[in-house]
């Protein structure tokens, strides 16, 4: 996989992996860096410094002045690269992971209500598409870039097809805090009811809509006659 460039706009990346890219396309093995060169290059970026030492989880060499003593207080030297974490399939292969609990699992379901945090299927409720395929649910790993630019591997339930169908990339919990910051304020107060009550509200239309999806498919036909009789 052709690693992308690192200050790529259209980069869907957290500030670990544009930090990895950054190190090897910027900095280059065996050269040092400081926190002022990371705060320059990512302005308004908390902590993006520790989101780099976490490349050490994925076998990325960076040392300090308690690991080398010929560095300054405010140097790191790069080492090596390790897991090319850009790619999402090494990354998850590499991410240190530990075994999710009977009793985790439970507690994940639950609190998703059972249900795919994906689609929304319920464990055992056919497919709309599908009719002979009911949904399967699982409780799996989905690397999130936090506001911030954290990356954190959260557990959610998911069905399998949703699993399978999955690119790769992690849920971007920032992009979603700028969407909704960039509402207007009307609808950003509609969407914190929403949030609040933890479903959505609907409107006379939403309801209409529905109700009209439930029909069999003879009554839609009907229905759509009538009104455009």
């Amino acid at each position: 996989m052709t690693p992308p460039a690192w200050n790529d706009p259209k980069l869907k990346a957290g500030t670990m992996v544009r930090g990895a890219l950054w190190l090897v396309q910027v900095i280059g093995e065996g050269n040092t860096f400081t926190k002022e060169q990371i705060r320059n290059a990512f302005p308004g970026i908390s902590q993006a410094d520790r989101r780099i030492r976490d490349l050490r989880d994925y076998g990325w060499v960076l040392l300090t002045n308690s690991d080398d003593a010929t560095l300054m207080a405010e140097d790191q030297r790069f080492v090596e690269a390790g897991v090319p974490v850009w790619d999402p399939v090494a990354r998850r292969a590499a991410a240190p992971q530990k075994a999710i609990s009977n009793k985790e699992k439970q507690e994940i379901m639950a609190r998703d209500d059972y249900m795919c945090t994906v689609c929304g299927i319920s464990g055992g409720e056919p497919y709309v598409d599908d009719s002979n395929q009911t949904a399967v649910l699982a409780i799996t790993r989905r690397e999130t870039v936090l506001p911030g630019g954290r990356e954190r591997t959260l557990l959610v339930t998911e069905c399998k097809r949703c699993r399978a169908g999955s690119d790769g990339h992690p849920a971007r919990a920032d992009e979603t805090v700028a969407d909704i910051r960039a509402l207007e304020p009307g609808d950003q107060r509609r969407l914190l009811r929403w949030i609040e009550r933890g479903r959505r509200g609907s409107t006379a239309l939403d309801r209409a809509w529905n109700a009209y999806r439930r029909l069999p498919a003879d009554a839609r036909d009907e229905v759509r006659a009538a009104l455009e009789g």
